[in-house]
């Protein structure tokens, strides 16, 4: 499969279904793996990586799952195609910073891929919509379980599956969650989710990972330990939390709608009328009027309005993705004004926000209205 053939096509993970699926973006989980004949990508010399590329590759694409998907090293990826696999999520920002000796392999549902010679020598990783971390792993589980019986993994009794970062030992396995919380960061509970997540050894970080900001209200909880805990008992735990934090979700949107309900449709008004008709959007004023919207349409304020509509343009936004529509590099200034542009043209199909009754037209906790005589 060409790269173009594989962008074209919609993402299953960005079909906006699943459990929870209004709150729960996308499950993933990552399993990293490592061979015991070969020195790890971190210690290895370039003649080495590319050798065992050449060696593991075709291994890889001969998965049942791979069929008719996209294969590539990244010798012949441009920057801009490894930024738009980050920005889809199929690969990693360290992963994209790398050439020689690596490269990702995607199924054409773009549900699972495999990362060669990142930090370890595989990263599986497998990605649903909604809340489905059980799916996402039985995805990486089957492909992981065909390699293992082809390929030397490098696993000890004690340690189970060894890796380049000691975090990772024993399953090899991350699960992380991406989360919509426009409702508990206007009502300013969101400090206390994340405390109260840290305190039980979950991460949270922002939209691409460790080191990111949290931009559209987007959130990713993920395990940070591997070892010493079943894949399953991992799964659970997480699920646990989520589904305490989506109900956290639920009843603060509830509670905006019922006290706040004419300041809420406000806000959400002024996001679609800045979305409609500006002509210059940066990434993060982009991303957090898309997160009003997406929250009116969940609570029924914008009517007939396709959410997947708005998640599929949150990522064309991103910045790989408007260059790659360009086929040129772009400044930040003009990704700015293509930005805009495309946001004013897809929003087009989506009506405004319906009209409110002014009942409790208190504005939320912490937010802020004008007085009748301000100017």
């Amino acid at each position: 499969m060409r790269f173009s053939t594989l962008i074209k096509h919609p993402a299953d993970w960005m079909q906006g279904t699943g459990p929870h699926s209004d709150i729960v973006m996308t499950s993933r989980v990552r399993l990293a793996r490592n061979l015991r004949t070969a020195p790890f990508p971190g210690f290895s010399q370039e003649h080495q990586r590319v050798q065992l590329l050449e060696d593991v590759r075709p291994i890889v694409e001969s998965l049942p799952v791979m069929k008719d998907g996209f294969s590539d090293d990244y010798t012949q990826l441009s920057k801009i195609r490894k930024q738009v696999l980050v920005e889809r999520h199929l690969i990693s920002r360290e992963h994209a910073a790398r050439s020689t000796g690596c490269a990702v392999v995607v199924d054409r549902r773009q549900s699972i891929s495999i990362m060669i010679n990142e930090e370890d020598h595989f990263r599986i990783q497998g990605i649903r919509p909604g809340l489905d971390l059980r799916r996402a792993f039985q995805l990486v589980d089957e492909a992981d379980t065909t390699l293992e019986a082809n390929l030397p993994y490098a696993f000890d009794s004690q340690f189970g599956y060894l890796t380049a970062c000691p975090t990772n030992l024993g399953t090899g396995m991350r699960a992380s969650v991406m989360l919509h919380l426009p409702a508990l960061v206007l009502t300013e509970q969101i400090g206390q989710v994340v405390k109260a997540v840290g305190k039980i050894g979950l991460a949270v970080r922002g939209l691409y990972g460790e080191g990111t900001e949290a931009l559209g209200n987007l959130f990713q909880i993920s395990n940070q330990h591997t070892l010493g805990e079943t894949e399953s008992e991992i799964i659970t735990q997480i699920e646990k939390v989520i589904e305490s934090i989506v109900r956290s979700e639920n009843n603060a949107r509830e509670k905006l709608r019922e006290d706040h309900g004419v300041m809420l449709h406000d806000q959400i008004g002024r996001a679609y009328a800045i979305l409609r008709h500006a002509y210059v959007l940066s990434s993060k004023e982009a991303l957090n009027h898309l997160s009003l919207l997406r929250l009116g349409a969940d609570l029924d304020m914008i009517s007939d309005c396709d959410r997947s509509v708005l998640d599929q343009l949150l990522l064309d936004i991103q910045p790989a993705h408007l260059q790659l529509a360009a086929e040129k590099e772009l400044t930040p200034e003009e990704r700015d004004l293509s930005r805009a542009e495309i946001t004013r043209a897809r929003l087009q199909s989506v009506p405004p926000p319906a009209n409110v009754s002014l009942a409790n037209p208190q504005p939320p906790q912490g937010g802020s209205q004008k007085e009748p005589n301000d100017e």
